[in-house]
């Protein structure tokens, strides 16, 4: 059945449409955009749903869409998405806020079932029962103009966010999570706030082992290239590749003609950047100490990350018997690191698992297991849930959030 919806081509249709979505007490949006050509992610199209309106803006015919992101920030809603880490930075672009009562379905899914990051597809599918359209998702969304077909699969990414919504805040509700999920939207906005300045050239990868000068050049290089991709527009990994950058790193050299002897410098629009990043080099290998970068390693015995390991396999499956996503409550690195921080071996801020709903659920229960008032066996080797946690002689029985 052909679905109903306004395409918003204008400013006098946005500024109508803004009113109408103003009585709204809950918001569902979504975002076409294309990132594969430029420095940040292009926005070319934004889909809004409530319990009366469906609709399209079209980014590329109305270029300022201010009065919709300040409607989405005004307290007062519900603003519904999924997966919405690029829609919260589109906002933050637009006006500076995130949308006002936030919940991110996916997040929510991942608090009442074992599956995270789950699509939204199979979302659907799981929680209502439906499916989502497909064959769109190799449209280039920034051609114009668009058809009828690609405007209605757009739509359907956002029509049933709303009723998705509701049937999560209902399962929610019942295990009594509702807060948790309070707790993650908080710091989710945090960290996508905090991602937008934060330097993020330690997520480079083979940085593993290298020593602090190596790293220094990492950073400076790295630097460079943020700054060369973000004045031409283009994503950084077209200004230098990571798997290059990170070799520059590993052989220290600031000699231009030992750079571009390195594979994959000899490229030609590369000769022109060789004494600029000859020059980064050298501020790393001649930077004091004191302005290194320090070492991502922690200094902890090899058994706590094997540890970390095993317990973090027993966690998972008791994530799963509480109908909750292991992925979303945490890493097998957080696992080692409250096992470190509880045996003293890192300082500093409590870890991840040791904070709010977390340590509820699985930060006393590791505690437990440290102390030996708690042990793990084998109950069914064929059930979906195959350990046990049980109390054990020596100690109290341990009290643990089992909602």
């Amino acid at each position: 059945m052909r679905m109903s919806y306004t395409l918003v081509t204008s400013a006098k249709q946005l500024k109508e449409f803004c009113d109408e979505l103003a009585a709204a007490e809950v918001i569902a949006f979504d975002t076409e955009f294309v990132s594969e050509h430029t420095y940040r992610s292009q926005l070319c199209l934004v889909q809004v749903a409530t319990s009366k309106h469906l609709a399209v803006i079209d980014p590329l015919a109305v270029s300022d869409l201010s009065a919709f992101w300040e409607l989405l920030a005004k307290p007062g809603h519900h603003t519904v998405v999924h997966a919405g880490r690029e829609e919260l930075g589109f906002s933050l672009s637009a006006v500076n806020c995130f949308p006002a009562g936030l919940v991110d379905v996916q997040i929510a899914a991942g608090l009442v079932s074992s599956e995270y990051p789950a699509g939204y597809g199979s979302l659907l599918s799981r929680v209502l029962n439906v499916s989502a359209h497909k064959g769109e998702t190799r449209t280039d969304w920034r051609r114009r103009p668009l058809s009828r077909q690609q405007l209605d699969y757009a739509v359907d990414d956002v029509r049933y966010l709303i009723p998705l919504h509701e049937r999560l805040q209902q399962r929610l509700a019942k295990l009594k999570r509702l807060a948790w999920l309070d707790d993650e939207m908080n710091a989710f906005q945090e960290e996508v706030a905090a991602s937008r300045t934060r330097e993020r050239w330690r997520r480079l990868s083979g940085l593993s082992g290298l020593s602090t000068r190596s790293l220094a050049i990492a950073r400076e290089v790295w630097r460079w290239r943020e700054a060369e991709a973000e004045r031409k527009d283009i994503p950084p990994r077209r200004v230098l590749r990571d798997d290059l950058l990170v070799e520059l790193a590993r052989r220290r050299v600031a000699d231009p003609r030992q750079i571009r002897a390195v594979r994959g410098m000899e490229r030609g629009d590369l000769a022109a950047f060789l004494p600029e990043i000859a020059l980064r080099i050298k501020d790393a290998l001649e930077m004091p100490a004191e302005g290194l970068p320090k070492s991502d390693r922690r200094d902890v015995p090899n058994q706590i990350n094997v540890l970390g390991q095993f317990l973090s396999t027993a966690l998972a499956s008791l994530c799963r018997s509480l109908d909750l996503a292991g992925a979303l409550v945490g890493t097998a690195s957080d696992v080692r690191d409250l096992v470190a921080y509880r045996l003293g071996f890192i300082n500093g801020e409590p870890p991840l698992l040791a904070r709010g709903w977390r340590a509820q659920v699985i930060g006393t229960l590791i505690e437990d297991l440290l102390a030996g008032n708690l042990s793990i066996r084998i109950a069914d080797p064929l059930s979906d849930h195959p350990l046990a946690f049980e109390a054990t002689a020596t100690g109290p029985p341990p009290q643990h959030d089992r909602s």
